[in-house]
Parts: C-alpha cells; sequence; structure tokens
C-alpha cells in the first residue's frame, strides 16, 4: 500500500475537496490516462486496485504511471464511544484529487486487432458481419432464457463486436475512415 514513510503531523485537517486542479490537467508520460471529472478523496487501497486492474487488463504489455500519492491522514474515532475526548486515530492515507487532474496514465498498449480486422473489410462485407453478429445475438440470448446458455462472457464480446462494426460503419459515413475498395478508386 502506498503510505508516506513519516510525517510531520500525525493528525491533519481534511483537506478542501471543491476546486478545480491547478497542475497536472494534461498528459505527460504515457499516451492515455484516466482524468478526475469530480473532486474526492482517494484512498491508497483504491489506487492499488486500479493499478492491478490495469496491469492485469494489458497484460504487462506497457507501462503504467501513477500521477497521485495518499499522503494525507484521515482520522476515525472507534464505534460506539463518547463524543470528545480528542480527535481519533488515523485510519486510512488519501490522496486529495481535485476536478481535472489526471490520475494514471498508459503508454505501450497493444491496439485492439478485430477494429484492425474491420478496416480490411469493404462495405458488403461489413453488413454481413454485421448480420452475422446480430443472428449469433439474437440465438445466445434465446439460449439465455431457456437456460441452456453455457457462457454468458459471449454475449458480451457479439455486443462489442456490433459496437464496433457500427462504429466503422458511421466513421465511414462521416469520412474519418475510408473504405479499402475506395482509396484505389481515388487514386
Amino acid at each position: 500500500m502506498l503510505m508516506p514513510r513519516r510525517v510531520k503531523h500525525r493528525k491533519q485537517h481534511h483537506p478542501k475537496r471543491t476546486g478545480a486542479a491547478k497542475g497536472g490537467t494534461s498528459l505527460a508520460f504515457g499516451d492515455y490516462g484516466i482524468q478526475a471529472i469530480e473532486s474526492h478523496y482517494v484512498t491508497n487501497r483504491q489506487i492499488e486496485s486500479a493499478r492491478i486492474a490495469m496491469t492485469r487488463h494489458i497484460k504487462r504489455g506497457g507501462k503504467v504511471w501513477i500521477n497521485i500519492y495518499p499522503d494525507r491522514p484521515l482520522t476515525k474515532k472507534p464505534a460506539e464511544t463518547r463524543m470528545g475526548s480528542g480527535k481519533g486515530s488515523p485510519e486510512w492515507w488519501v490522496a486529495n484529487v481535485k476536478t481535472g487532474r489526471v490520475m494514471f496514465e498508459l503508454s505501450g498498449v497493444p491496439e485492439d486487432s478485430p477494429a484492425a480486422e474491420l478496416d480490411d473489410l469493404n462495405d458488403v462485407d461489413l453488413e454481413t458481419c454485421l448480420k452475422d453478429a446480430k443472428e449469433e445475438l439474437f440465438n445466445l440470448r434465446f439460449q439465455a432464457a431457456t437456460g441452456q446458455l453455457e457462457s454468458h462472457g459471449r454475449l458480451r464480446t457479439v455486443k462489442r463486436d456490433i459496437a464496433r462494426i457500427y462504429t466503422v460503419v458511421r466513421e465511414r459515413e462521416l469520412g474519418i475512415r475510408t473504405a479499402p475498395g475506395a482509396q484505389e478508386e481515388k487514386a
């Protein structure tokens, strides 16, 4: 767990959570980042679990930077104690994250291969893939309703494939991406 080795004062005042971040609002090290949209405290346990989740997702293929550090103690009095008799003992270490702060950065993340495969297909093949994926989704939902579906994870992957196909189709309509045959026609 992240926590300071030693601090000047063991029990500090609570830091203000309002306002926007003054620095650290843009990427400094990585290609992607996770930015706070609200001001809040982030505990050392939350930072550690986020780090573990990110490294598992990228399968140790990239690098993760943690731009926040839990350097402020939050105190808590024991349960069922009377009021008074001083401030409680330090319970957590938190980072005071304000709106707009980049908390984590990633680099070296491999691109999704299914999106690259969809770029190579022309419009007719995309429509065929979309039709097949929708039919598979219907069959999977039917199996789930009747209790015959063995792996529910397949539902999620088929939904993602359909979303990817819709994204590629829409980007081609807007002119962001071009179909493989359209590049040869222009040349």
